[in-house]
């Protein structure tokens, strides 16, 4: 096949769908795969960008032609930010030798921070038990979730980067969530997808859009003020976060002319892992939770295997999973159906490339489209039903579906994947060792479609009501010895150790 570019569709203006949605895909998408195949070209106001559709194309591309398509694509608003503030200097959307070095300490960081110290696990116990007493306070009555699994989410997060853990009533941390939120509403929003098309204009102009700039702006703030307390604490021998461990490599390399470690990326690396921990993972806890109440049989199998694996007197471990195949499936289920970065984050080409025999040059904007994987139905039978199943061999035994991207795939793959994957184990398991989980409607008219676009596909808003488990379904040995008599609602024992 000789060497063509990718066939471009119309132009596209903001009257058109895809110019509402820049991080969503649209619905003529698919149309656009059927017509020109699974490599195809759009216009986003100006910019041209290519589109990889499918499993195949995504993961020829992400994977098997890695160094190819690692580069990473610009947003509007992040730039204006890092252009100014920051000099340019990241990891999310930096490119080349710095987001090796960068990715490469990050992973390492996120893993260990050394001898004696807390893991990253009992960190998320930590804020598990924590938001089993939340759930506890409402006394089953029905609540939204929303909040509680943000500030959960936010707050491991903060535990990992900051090394603290934030008063669920602290004024800064309440603030720095409801702007986090702020900033994915805004880019989902009319006002944030022109910025993102017409950026060179957009940026002149006042609208709704300059706040995702100013709330991007305050949480680098806010971060900063961390990274200060941090430098005025540090004890050398025993780092206790990951700005501790970043601060330490900076002082090693500070007679290095080329080192990438210095307060820039800092600021920008603990923003990025605290930026996209935060709402990715609560809003895939989000999902869950309602794709459990919709699916009352499901939570009751998973309520078997906790009791029968966990028990009901200790938190849950990530040594629990490979034991626990049903649940496990359940949460693969959750994020592949949740679906909640549907576009992916753009990449770009870092050379001259021929793709399934199109020329596309260097520079080049690709969309990998993470939906069009999880929802192949050449790798998914029936991909718009919720079916755990799908996870799992004749013999009940979990199964691996190499189709499952949540995270993207190759070398841009998400940093904190590790991280997130435990948070969504112990935080469900830990709630549903707990509580029950009722809906004040019945399953049937519980609507799961997702709610707007932007980077994060969200569930809509519901309540649900989280009643206090009884104790019938223990043994003798699985009660915690220290529960007082009378209390059998009382939840396992999840106060946090000191620290």
């Amino acid at each position: 096949m000789g060497a063509n570019k990718p066939r471009p569709c119309n132009r596209l203006t903001h009257g058109d769908r895809f110019g509402s949605q820049v991080h969503s895909p649209p619905g003529f998408l698919p149309q656009l795969r059927d017509k020109y195949g699974p490599v195809f070209t759009v216009h986003l106001g100006p910019r041209r960008v290519v589109v990889l559709w499918g499993y195949e194309a995504v993961k020829e591309a992400l994977e098997d032609r890695a160094d190819e398509f690692s580069g990473r694509g610009k947003l509007a608003a992040f730039e204006e930010v890092v252009q100014g503030a920051l000099h340019r200097q990241r990891l999310l959307f930096s490119s080349g030798e710095r987001w090796r070095q960068l990715r490469r300490f990050s992973l390492a960081a996120l893993q260990d921070y050394g001898p004696g110290k807390r893991s990253v696990e009992e960190r998320i116990q930590e804020e598990a038990g924590r938001l089993v007493e939340e759930f506890q306070k409402t006394k089953g009555s029905p609540f939204d979730p929303t909040f509680f699994l943000s500030r959960s989410a936010s707050s491991v997060v903060c535990s990992i980067v900051f090394g603290k853990h934030f008063d669920y009533a602290d004024e800064s941390f309440l603030d720095l969530l409801a702007k986090t939120n702020q900033v994915f509403v805004h880019l989902s929003s009319t006002w944030g997808q022109l910025y993102e098309m017409f950026s060179w204009v957009m940026r002149f102009l006042p609208g709704a859009h300059k706040q995702i700039v100013r709330d991007l702006e305050d949480i680098n703030s806010f971060i900063l003020e961390r990274i200060k307390e941090n430098q005025a604490s540090l004890d050398r021998d025993n780092p206790q976060d990951f700005i501790d461990c970043f601060l330490l490599q900076m002082e090693k390399e500070i007679l290095n002319p080329a080192t990438e470690f210095h307060l820039r990326n800092l600021v920008m690396t603990a923003f990025n892992l605290f930026f996209v921990g935060t709402e990715t993972v609560s809003s895939t806890l989000r999902y869950g939770l309602l794709i459990l109440l919709k699916h009352p049989e499901v939570e009751e199998k998973m309520t078997q295997e906790i009791d029968r694996v966990i028990g009901r007197s200790r938190m849950p471990a990530v040594a629990d999973r490979s034991r626990m195949p049903y649940t496990d499936a359940v949460i693969h289920e959750i994020q592949r159906f949740s679906d909640v970065i549907p576009m992916n984050l753009p990449h770009t080409l870092t050379q001259d490339t021929h793709f399934r025999g199109y020329a596309i040059p260097k520079g080049t904007e690709v969309f990998p489209v993470l939906s069009s994987v999880l929802q192949d139905p050449s790798r998914f039978r029936d991909p718009e039903s919720f079916d755990p199943g799908r996870f799992l061999d004749e013999q009940g035994h979990f199964k691996a579906n190499e189709a499952f991207m949540p995270f993207s795939a190759g070398k841009r793959i998400c940093v904190g994947q590790e991280v997130a994957r435990m948070e969504l184990f112990i935080f469900l398991t830990a709630v549903l060792q707990s509580f029950t989980l009722k809906s004040p409607v019945p399953p049937r008219d519980i609507d799961l479609a997702p709610h707007g676009g932007g980077f994060v596909h969200g569930p809509p808003c519901y309540q649900l009501c989280a009643v206090l488990r009884g104790n019938g379904s223990q043994t003798k040995e699985e009660r915690p010895k220290d529960r007082p008599q009378g209390t059998a609602g009382a939840p396992p024992n999840h106060t946090p150790p000191a620290t």
